[in-house]
């Protein structure tokens, strides 16, 4: 029992970075989007609310990355869970469960979605009225 318990540790450890990265990225997207528009209310600027919505498109693509990589690693642990103590191998590749954990399907899951498309819906609507 020991060996399945450490390799459910080992993947566990990698959700979680998966999931400290996915924080960092929303924190990083809060900070310079709102930043650029500041930047775009203090001079009346439309490049700062284009920028802006770049840095939502691309933070918006890291962070559905690193979900689609947690969700593997889930896959994996819930798989793992389930085997039997002598079949237990300490993999950690996660190819098998690419299927079901697509980067564009996490781009648009409801937690991603409602984040980032919130801000970009509010960086439209600056850049409409600018």
């Amino acid at each position: 029992m020991e060996a399945k318990v450490k390799h459910l540790e080992f993947i566990q450890a990698a959700i979680s970075r998966m999931a400290g990265n996915s924080f960092l990225l929303k924190g990083w997207t809060v900070t310079l989007a709102g930043s650029l528009l500041a930047l775009t209310f203090k001079e009346a600027d439309r490049k700062y609310v284009l920028l802006s919505l770049l840095v939502i498109l691309v933070f918006w693509s890291l962070d559905s990355f690193y979900l689609s990589h947690e969700r593997r690693f889930v896959a994996l642990y819930n798989s793992v869970r389930i085997l039997p103590e002598a079949a237990i191998d300490f993999s950690m590749h996660t190819h098998s469960f690419g299927k079901s954990c697509r980067w564009a399907r996490c781009a648009f899951s409801k937690s991603i979605l409602l984040f980032y498309g919130g801000l970009l819906a509010v960086s439209l609507l600056i850049l409409r009225f600018i």
